[in-house]
């Protein structure tokens, strides 16, 4: 979509992910807003907007990834500033959505994290959020204003198609999966499998049964994330153990907390197929691990809002 007025636009990036933030506005084509984010001397984080926002669209580009607590409080001061700038409209673009995985109560006296953050987050004065592969998708009815949830199916799809694997299948590592797997096996025409398992504790998953068949296809495990990755590493060895004849791994977020790159380099997989809507240190590089960007996906979108063009034909074309 080629840009108009381009001068009532304005993209803002904390220091969660400037290099995507740079990405974006390379696609785009406008330069990336004049902004300071920095510490006081007791550690109290410190934001200054350098130029007018007056009457401007803004979107502001953070992950809330590690350090979550620093990249959150950093997004909603940035907000603030912008608000009390008289920015017309502001919406925060947050490719990972930190506190998602508590979505809701599952014993009595736990809180529900997700909801607080929507809260936060509409309180600051965010206007409209953007964000990508929610952990569960409930969390869009959180928030008091409109939510774009971007999906990564589309980016994976196609990357997963130019390797020209036969006899496909697609892998989801449990029951609450299945949807986003058949999301990307429809795009790749391919049948989808599932990985049956039970958590006798969190952060713990032992495998009992896969259901459809594996011998001899080559497989896809599907996930919105991977943090330490021993869910995902003890599910390839399960497939492998049932005959499969390669495994892949396709994932939106890469969180990888340690142990996750040992774990990955001494799994079978083959491939780990992840996107960058979390920076990776480099000390977390390796040969399996490929990385596609989602800029063109969130430039796209913000294009898209900021011309208040539907958002959903993005995501229309499944071919």
């Amino acid at each position: 979509m080629e840009m108009e007025d381009e001068s009532k636009l304005k993209i803002f990036s904390g220091t969660a992910h400037p290099v995507l933030a740079k990405e974006i506005c390379d696609y785009i084509g406008i330069p990336l807003g004049k902004a300071m984010c920095g510490r006081f001397n007791n550690g109290e984080i410190q934001v200054m907007i350098n130029e007018s926002v007056r009457g401007k669209d803004v979107f502001v580009i953070q992950p809330t990834g590690a350090p979550v607590n620093d990249n959150l409080m950093e997004m909603l001061i940035m907000v603030d500033a912008l608000k009390r700038a008289s920015a017309r409209h502001i919406t925060v673009v947050v490719p990972y959505y930190g506190y998602a995985r508590q979505d809701r109560k599952t014993r009595g006296r736990e809180p529900i994290t997700s909801k607080l953050v929507a809260d936060l987050m509409s309180k600051a004065g965010v206007t409209r959020v953007v964000t990508m592969d929610l952990h569960a998708g409930q969390i869009q009815g959180f928030f008091d204003v409109p939510v774009d949830h971007l999906m990564s199916a589309s980016l994976l799809a196609n990357y997963v198609q130019s390797k020209h694997l036969d006899d496909l299948t697609i892998v989801s590592p449990d029951l609450g999966g299945v949807t986003r797997a058949r999301e990307l096996a429809d795009r790749v025409g391919a049948p989808i499998a599932i990985i049956e398992k039970r958590r006798p504790e969190p952060g713990v998953a032992k495998v009992m049964n896969i259901i459809g068949t594996v011998e001899g296809r080559n497989c896809v495990i599907v996930d919105d994330m991977v943090d330490t990755a021993g869910s995902l590493c003890e599910g390839a060895k399960a497939l492998a153990e049932a005959g499969a004849k390669s495994v892949y791994a396709a994932v939106c977020h890469p969180v990888l907390t340690d142990p996750a790159t040992e774990r990955i380099r001494n799994s079978n997989i083959k491939e780990l197929i992840v996107t960058n809507s979390l920076p990776i240190p480099a000390e977390k590089m390796q040969p399996k691990l490929t990385v596609l960007s989602v800029a063109p996906l969130l430039g796209e979108a913000i294009m898209r809002i900021f011309h208040e063009v539907s958002v959903s034909q993005l995501f229309d074309d499944k071919e």
